[in-house]
């Protein structure tokens, strides 16, 4: 489909003109401030040739179409009405309403933007417990002996230290100074309240009373203190001189903050808490199988429309007090109940070109990457997202039956996970897991779908098109001919310095679950961006965070800096390339204000992926965990 077309027919089905209140694009997307997101059709979009995904996320309404967003962005605004001279419309993100996100969806940004930076500590810490639980069980270490104390101070330092950890992240995420956060966490867990906590005496402040608590390993104490801090911190900066801002704000928001936590904000966040942990351990205990039915059967449902994120606090708190969680196995069934659809649908259709994709999506699911799986293939066919639900509830009924623990939290929810349930009852685990497969496959071969002719299912993109063809497009467009054919093993070296990452820590499904593309994600340490390959910039998102670059031998690359950093529109950065630049490593290709973004509240973290990935057989890391410029990154290789 030609891109006047995509466009005209993406219109048509976001609910036309009348149902777009904003429109704008960043590097790999559209984005969509809908009248109202019923009124589109994900069905259908995500069904059309050229789309590679649909997501709500924040209630925007995002369709992802990779390197050619600029092209249909483009012809999406010719198509609508009051842009006469196609360069704008009354829906353009520059003059349109910027529509509040809601209640709901606020506080599930919040809570993913707060737990999802923290997890790796949490996976290293809960990994050594379950190592240490190991080597005990075989009779390799004894429980008196100083390795063991060691080992266990490493597994138990982030649980016991959480609300200091989780205040960082949740100040971070709000916008305001992490250490403060880290301060109120630091005095609540003082050697010195804990043990006047739990003295058994009465304790009070200023003649109030201090209810006594714990708050080591504690959740949601921390995250309502550090959300409330925010407040406190940014009325009392507006009002204090310049001059003396370093030492009143922060002198003020611990003495408001700290005394109102243990007092009653603690106190409150202790019993909800409590009860969240103790309600979901008591549900599994003593309901059999209807809790994990009822989970398994729903877990799906709930990571479609973000709201699984509520239950991380839940599963984080579980596993700091109890030592294991009993969601986490329904969590990760839900995903294997995804893969065994979509492995019905590769057993069923009569299709060429859905064979292979059904069988694809569903070897990613198995790993825990759902997404490719869920939309692209279940959701489109509808029954076997159906049946997937059937499998997700019939391995939970199993896994709630035997009581399947996790005992540590971390990894990606599928046969990577399969750590996170070693422990007493791995074995059922595993039977569970395996009938949520087995399950959703067989009942997606019986119930059966409506398959598709041929010519309905066709490849992804092509090639990337220039974002400002005007001046440019016959430069990039004879690279990119020139080089097609040239696709060979090729080394990709780092355009930032910084800590290297895995996609999965970046907090946006497309980047996440691989839909653009393969690579890593670099945390920066500082804010330039150099060319990691000899080649062509063949597009620059105008807001500059986002670079598209091809290399002399064919790696088509994209460079992202920071999440929803479109949305500032350019600020804090400075680019130094336009589209059809040639480049060699090293080349700078743009500057930015790490701390400004920061400041802003979006991340800067940046992945670095390749988005022809198809045209390759498997990407080596390099192995570094932190890198400099024009060090080796990865290598792909063809």
């Amino acid at each position: 489909m030609d891109k006047t077309a995509l466009s005209k027919e993406i219109l048509t089905l976001v609910g036309g003109q009348e149902n777009i209140e904003q429109v704008t694009h960043c590097m790999t997307r559209l984005r969509f401030n809908l009248n109202d997101n019923n009124k589109a059709d994900k069905a259908a979009l995500q069904k059309t040739p050229g789309v590679m995904g649909v997501m709500i996320n924040g209630g925007q309404f995002q369709i992802i179409i990779g390197n050619d967003v600029p092209v249909v962005y483009n012809e999406l605004v010719k198509n609508m009405s009051g842009a006469p001279d196609g360069k704008g419309s009354p829906a353009s993100a520059d003059v349109g309403s910027k529509k509040k996100k809601g209640v709901l969806s606020s506080i599930l940004d919040f809570i993913s933007g707060s737990f999802t930076p923290i997890l790796p500590a949490i996976t290293g810490a809960g990994m050594i417990k379950g190592i240490i639980a190991l080597l005990v069980a075989v009779g390799w270490m004894g429980t008196t002996s100083s390795t063991y104390v060691i080992l266990s101070a490493i597994g138990d330092g982030a649980f016991y230290f959480l609300p200091i950890i989780l205040a960082v992240s949740a100040a971070r995420k709000l916008g305001s100074n992490m250490y403060i956060g880290a301060a109120i966490g630091a005095a609540i867990l003082h050697p010195t309240i804990t043990t006047l906590l739990g003295s058994g005496e009465p304790v009070t402040f200023a003649s109030l009373p201090v209810v006594a608590a714990t708050y080591s390993s504690s959740v949601i104490p921390i995250i309502i203190a550090v959300w409330l801090a925010s407040y406190v911190e940014k009325a009392v900066d507006k009002v204090t001189h310049a001059s003396l801002k370093l030492i009143i704000v922060p002198t003020v928001t611990l003495l408001v903050i700290v005394p109102l936590t243990l007092i009653a904000v603690g106190p409150i966040g202790v019993i909800i808490g409590n009860g969240l942990t103790d309600g979901i351990s008591w549900l599994f205990d003593n309901t059999g199988l209807f809790a994990g039915l009822l989970l398994g059967g729903t877990m799906s449902l709930l990571i479609i429309t973000g709201m699984h994120y509520a239950l991380i606090p839940i599963m984080i708190a579980s596993i700091a007090s109890l030592g294991y969680d009993y969601m986490i196995p329904i969590m990760m069934v839900a995903n294997f109940a995804q893969a065994g659809a979509t492995f019905g649908v590769f057993m069923k259709t009569k299709n060429s070109k859905l064979k292979p994709l059904a069988l694809s999506t569903s070897v990613t699911a198995l790993m825990g990457i759902t997404e490719p799986a869920m939309y692209g293939v279940n959701m489109r066919f509808k029954k076997p997202f159906i049946a997937a639900l059937i499998g997700g509830a019939a391995g939970g009924a199993f896994l709630s039956l035997f009581n399947v623990k996790a005992y540590v939290i971390g990894g990606l929810a599928g046969l990577s996970g399969i750590p996170m349930v070693l422990g007493a009852t791995f074995i059922y685990s595993l039977i569970g897991f395996a009938i949520g497969i087995a399950v959703a496959a067989i009942v997606t071969y019986i119930l059966g779908f409506e398959d598709e002719p041929e010519a309905a299912v066709e490849a992804a993109p092509a090639a990337p098109a220039a974002a400002n063809a005007s001046a440019n497009a016959a430069v990039i467009a004879d690279a990119l001919e020139a080089e097609a054919a040239r696709k060979v093993t090729e080394d990709i070296y780092s355009p930032i310095n910084g800590e290297v990452k895995p996609l999965s820590e970046v907090n946006d499904p497309a980047f996440s679950e691989e839909i653009m593309g393969k690579g890593f994600a670099i945390q920066p340490s500082e804010g330039r961006v150099v060319s990691p390959v000899n080649g062509t910039v063949f597009s620059l998102s105008k807001s500059g965070h986002a670079i598209g670059l091809v290399s002399d031998n064919g790696a088509e690359m994209l460079i992202h800096i920071g999440i929803d950093t479109v949305k500032l529109k350019g600020l804090h950065f400075s680019p130094k390339v336009t589209a059809g630049t040639k480049v060699s490593v090293g080349d700078l290709l743009m500057e930015f204000d790490s701390a400004e973004i920061e400041k802003a509240g979006y991340s800067t973290i940046t992945p670095v992926i390749i988005t022809n990935i198809a045209e390759y057989s498997s990407i080596k890391p390099a192995g570094r965990s932190t890198v400099k410029e024009q060090e080796l990154l990865y290598t792909v290789q063809a």
